[in-house]
């Protein structure tokens, strides 16, 4: 999911100036103790590991870090570290991998069991408690798995949360950021009242939300028996959820067949009538645009106040190339990527790490509101197939756009769940 990565990653891309205060984790576990990491007693002169990371992923600092310390422990080893640009990197990829021609690569959490799929990707499974997998949140690693074998290491996510105009809520007589869905619906009244046009802005077709609803409320976008997969919209989850969606989509002018990049929401929030929106980090406007000060986040609240509603995790893992031919030496790598340290960096640009124990470490405010929401989050499916039901058009944004739109729902579900299990059907 290109344009959900972009919008993960455009969080670090604007808060590289804090991550050098990541060294202050809990420990720095960079030294080597397991079997699946190199000898360091070992020579590795004339050995190059190549690794791509993505455009505005990982933060300079991160990058300068991870190459000395690999490069330390490693003598005569060189980390060659190339910077990848996201149009085109599918097809990239996956020459790469036949090729051998990369060792470590961070793909895309939607992504990661494709390549997998395609036996692109090394069996990390050995290694995985060594590079401290035992502390991976589950529902953050889930993406990492199939089959159960484990093809990559959960990296670093986002996920959206509610972004505010302070002075509007200020201006409606609102003191206070809600803690549930129903008194969040009473701010939106009273922005209403005030003559706010948008007390939220959300798009018919922001499918993001929705799928959030659904897995808050323990349901999914489509569903297991045995080896198939079918689409489950006609769920009471997704029912439900749609309910939520609804409601919250009336409070808006936002066009009901567009999604959140048609126009890109971020560039209406700063024009001073959008009180709320569901965004991530990069979409709140740039002290340029609004003050920071007048710019708040909080989780989007659930139905009561003990915890918000659910939220879908996009986000990056690191992969090891089946082809490589120095894959003891990206296992070492990866842990020292993967440590305290170096997660923790993340965790201090503002995304969430892939370990609970790291939260504290998160210092923006829509971090703040982001990490304690990403606790109730989930990713797609984790079938090579998925990205078939992404493509355009995506039967998930139609279905949505339908329904608002007046279509009956059970219907409408039924014949789009048929669309879905026929995309996920394709190439499995």
């Amino acid at each position: 999911m290109k344009r959900q990565l972009i919008a993960a990653v455009g969080v670090a891309a604007m808060v590289v100036g804090v991550a050098a205060c990541g060294s202050s984790a809990k420990k720095d576990d960079t030294a080597s103790s397991g079997s699946s990491s190199p000898s360091t007693a070992a020579n590795y002169n004339g050995k190059t590991l190549t690794a791509w990371f993505m455009d505005g992923s990982a933060p300079q600092a991160w990058q300068d870090g991870v190459k000395a310390d690999f490069e330390a422990k490693y003598p005569g080893a060189k980390l060659n570290i190339q910077v990848q640009k996201w149009d085109g990197i599918g097809q990239k990829i996956t020459t790469a991998l036949s090729e051998g021609s990369v060792d470590i690569l961070e793909v895309g959490n939607t992504q990661t069991a494709g390549y997998a799929a395609t036996g692109g990707l090394a069996d990390l499974t050995a290694a995985k408690a060594d590079l401290g997998g035992a502390d991976w949140a589950a529902n953050l690693n889930a993406s990492s798995v199939l089959d159960g074998k484990q093809y990559a290491a959960p990296w670093y996510f986002a996920n959206r949360v509610v972004i505010y105009n302070k002075g509007l809520w200020t201006k409606a007589g609102i003191t206070a950021t809600p803690k549930t869905l129903d008194e969040y619906y009473g701010d939106l009244d009273k922005l209403k009242a005030a003559g706010v046009p948008n007390p939220i802005y959300l798009p018919g077709q922001e499918w993001y939300t929705y799928f959030g609803l659904i897995a808050g409320s323990g349901g999914q976008l489509a569903k297991q028996s045995g080896t198939t997969w079918s689409g489950n919209l006609e769920s009471p989850e997704a029912k439900d959820a749609f309910a939520t969606f609804q409601k919250l989509q009336s409070y808006s002018t936002a066009p009901k067949d567009k999604d959140e990049a048609t126009p890109q929401q971020s560039t209406l929030f700063p024009k001073g009538d959008v009180g709320s929106m569901i965004g991530l980090g990069w979409e709140a406007p740039a002290p340029k645009d609004m003050p920071a000060d007048q710019v708040g986040f909080f989780p989007l609240p659930g139905k009561t106040a003990d915890k918000p509603s659910g939220v879908f995790l996009g986000g990056s893992n690191l992969a090891v190339a089946q082809a490589s031919k120095n894959q003891d030496l990206a296992k070492g790598f990866l842990k020292i990527a993967l440590s305290d340290k170096y997660e923790g960096m993340m965790a201090a640009a503002g995304l969430v790490p892939n370990r609970t124990s790291l939260n504290s470490l998160a210092t923006t405010d829509y971090a703040k509101a982001a990490i304690p929401a990403s606790a109730n989050g989930a990713t797609t499916p984790n079938i090579p197939s998925w990205s078939n039901v992404e493509n355009t058009p995506n039967p998930i944004k139609d279905f949505l756009a339908a329904v608002l739109q007046g279509a009956d729902y059970d219907a409408t579900a039924k014949k789009y769940d048929a669309e879905i299990t026929k995309r996920l059907g394709q190439n499995q």
